[in-house]
Order: C-alpha cells, then sequence, then structure tokens
C-alpha cells in the first residue's frame, strides 16, 4: 500500500479533527475537487460528463467516467458499446452502467493544487456555519462585547468567535463609546452570509431594546431566573427612563422588592449598566384601573375610569401631582400607556370639576372606583440615580 494514499487519508482526517468538520464533508470536497481537476486538465467541454471520484486508504485518490452500455454509441462521452464493455467485465448487458477508471498517471499534482483551493473554501464556509449555528442562538439574548471601532453610522464590537454591529438607531442617547469599552448588548439578529462571502455572519446588536433591560434583570434577580417573579412589560425611552412591570406567581414573595434587592443593590447593578437610566418598578395587576394607577407612579392617583370599548383610562390625580403624573415633555404618561396597552387621559380633581359643572354634573352622583389606597401604592417602587432624583 502506498504511504502517499495512507498520508492523504490521514491528512484529511487530521485536518477534520482540526478544523471541528465532518470528515466526510472534506471527502465529498476533495472529490468534486477532483473531478474539476480532470475537466480542466483535460479540456473537457461536454458538461454531462458523468464523473465520480472515489477515495479510500486503499487506491488513494480515483477518478472514474460513469458511462451506459448502447447497442449504437452515438455520445462517447456517455456511452460505451456492449463489445467494449464486455472487455472490462464480461456480464454486461444493454442499459448497464460501467465506470472506467480515467484517473491520469500526473494528475496527483493538478489535483492536488484545486483540492487545496476547494477545501480551503470549504473550511471556511464550514467554520462560518458553525459560527453562524452558535450565534443564531443567541438572539434576543445578551452578551458583554468589546468595542473594536467606532464610526459615525456603527460601533462594531467583538463577541468572541465573529464582530456584531450595532448600527445608530441603536445606540443609547448621550452614550459615547470608545475603543475597548465593554458593554453589554442585546442581540436583535444574526444574518448568515452568502456562499460567495468570504465575511462571518453579520451580528446585530442593540443597546436601545428593552429586551436589554429584561436579560439585564433576569442576571440579577434569581427569583426572575426561575420564574417566581415574571417580567409582564416592559415600556422604554432608551437613556432616560424604563418602566417595567413585575408580578410575583407566590403571594409570599413582593415582586417589587425582589427586583429593587437587598438596600436597592440589584436594580443598582442595571442602572449603573444604563448609565443611570432611571427604571421604575411597578406592580403588574391584572385590573386595568390598578395597573394603570400604578404605572403612573411615582405621581398619586385619586380615581380611574375604564372605557373598556375604547380602552381608554380617564385618571384623576390632585391637583398638584398632574405635573408629576403627566412627566416632563409627557414621558411618565408616555411610558405608562405603552406599559399598560391602555390610552391614558390625565386630568386634575380641579379640571373634572369644572368639567362637570359645565355639563351640569353633580360629583357626588356619580359612582366613581374607590381611590387607590396608601398601602396599595407602597406595592411599587421607583428607582433613581441618587444625584438626579428628579422626574
Amino acid at each position: 500500500m502506498s504511504n502517499d494514499k495512507l498520508d492523504l487519508m490521514d491528512a484529511i482526517s487530521m485536518l477534520a479533527r482540526e478544523k471541528d468538520i465532518n470528515e466526510g464533508v472534506l471527502v465529498d470536497t476533495i472529490e468534486e475537487a477532483l473531478k474539476v481537476a480532470y475537466r480542466r486538465n483535460n479540456k473537457v467541454s461536454n458538461t454531462n460528463l458523468n464523473l465520480t471520484a472515489h477515495l479510500s486508504k486503499k487506491e488513494g485518490a480515483k477518478l472514474y467516467a460513469r458511462k451506459t452500455v448502447a447497442e449504437v454509441v452515438e455520445e462517447p462521452d456517455l456511452q460505451i458499446s456492449r463489445d467494449e464493455a464486455l472487455k472490462i467485465r464480461s456480464d454486461y448487458q444493454i442499459g448497464d452502467i460501467v465506470e472506467i477508471d480515467v484517473t491520469p498517471a500526473d494528475f496527483g499534482r493538478v489535483a492536488a493544487q484545486t483540492a487545496k483551493q476547494m477545501l480551503v473554501q470549504r473550511i471556511r464556509e464550514a467554520e462560518r456555519g458553525k459560527i453562524y449555528d452558535e450565534y443564531i442562538e443567541k438572539e434576543n439574548e445578551i452578551l458583554t462585547a468589546i468595542v473594536q471601532r467606532v464610526e459615525p453610522k456603527a460601533v462594531y464590537v467583538e463577541l468572541g468567535r465573529t464582530e456584531g454591529v450595532m448600527e445608530a438607531g441603536e445606540f443609547m442617547p448621550g452614550e459615547e463609546y470608545r475603543d475597548d469599552d465593554h458593554i453589554k448588548v442585546y442581540v436583535l439578529k444574526v444574518h448568515r452570509s452568502g456562499p460567495e462571502s468570504s465575511r462571518n455572519p453579520q451580528v446585530y446588536v442593540s443597546r436601545i431594546h428593552p429586551g436589554l433591560v429584561k436579560r439585564l434583570f433576569e442576571m440579577e434577580v434569581p427569583e426572575i431566573a426561575t420564574g417566581l417573579v415574571q417580567i409582564k412589560s416592559i415600556a422604554r425611552e432608551a437613556g432616560s427612563r424604563t418602566k417595567i412591570a413585575v408580578y410575583s406567581v407566590d403571594p409570599m414573595i413582593d415582586p417589587v422588592g425582589a427586583c429593587v434587592g437587598p438596600r436597592g443593590s440589584r436594580v443598582e447593578n442595571v442602572v449603573k449598566e444604563l448609565k443611570n437610566e432611571k427604571i421604575d418598578i411597578i406592580k403588574w395587576s391584572s385590573d386595568p384601573a390598578e395597573f394603570v394607577a400604578n404605572a403612573l407612579n411615582p405621581a398619586h392617583v385619586v380615581s380611574v375610569f375604564i372605557s373598556e370599548g375604547e380602552k381608554i383610562c380617564r385618571v384623576v390625580v390632585p391637583d398638584t401631582q398632574l405635573s408629576l403624573a403627566i412627566g416632563k415633555e409627557g414621558q411618565n404618561a408616555r411610558l405608562a400607556a405603552k406599559l399598560t396597552g391602555w390610552k391614558i387621559d390625565i386630568k386634575s380633581e380641579t379640571q373634572v370639576a369644572e368639567l362637570m359643572r359645565e355639563q351640569g354634573i353633580n360629583m357626588d352622583d356619580i359612582a366613581m372606583e374607590e381611590p387607590q389606597t396608601d398601602a396599595e401604592y407602597e406595592e411599587f417602587s421607583s428607582y433613581m440615580p441618587p444625584e438626579n432624583l428628579d422626574v
């Protein structure tokens, strides 16, 4: 047995192990390369020529032309006469397929060069495929990234085995990125590169997606990771403020307290990662009126009127709480509406009283919902960085 034949198969096995690629894929690639090299070396223009290649430790690299046994040969590249076929084997019949050894004596050098080129390409494709498979499973997860370069329209980050891109629309407002910064990013999507591309799969990441906040809380709060506390909804204006609604499946666990953590340590870690973005942790309720009232934290709510058909909540707050309920540039009300999924119309007690007088309605005759109690309002919490407590 030739050492060259053994060396070829051993080299394939070694390469497969080194690159963690299926050995069969490499064998298929080399066999395809042998057929390509034969066509080039012999200037074969007939694309219908049926070639097959075999690699084995016993015979090394062999190339065969597959021809059909015919009574009359009309296409010599595809057919062989029965007389010629019988010289190869005595039992061939019309219609049988004959494999004819067409391996040239000097085939090795040309085939090796072609095989090398195709192997390099196939190995790169296989490696890109593995990277894609690895990162497609990380969609909607967070990763620690290292900033590689900053451009006006994108920030490129290292994610381990590949590069991620954060487009300008995914930058957190007011946040500056510098080379070698370590940041947490949310994986939006992973695009597979085309077969002709030399690039790895493209991983798109974000710093503004609400999912980033959700995953950070899952990392910080064991009760969320185990499912005892659930995140029901998140409304976020990145870099400024986030409202997160939480619920406990165990009545003995305070969902808000679990998220805040001892001395505020858990939520503080999230806030630090988000560069002091304010976070309101709200207790979720299946009662829309209660949920909307909670969502308007830190404002105190007097009453909530529900219009199921229009999905509108009309909220009454004390005169002194109106600006707090609405928030700077309407942010508090806007986030509350996103969090709850309800349109929210906020009025002060004086505004409601004036409206009732204009319509000739006696306030005492209206059955309003019971005001939320102080105890109920203690069930939610708002965390802000100590140096910036204003709304």
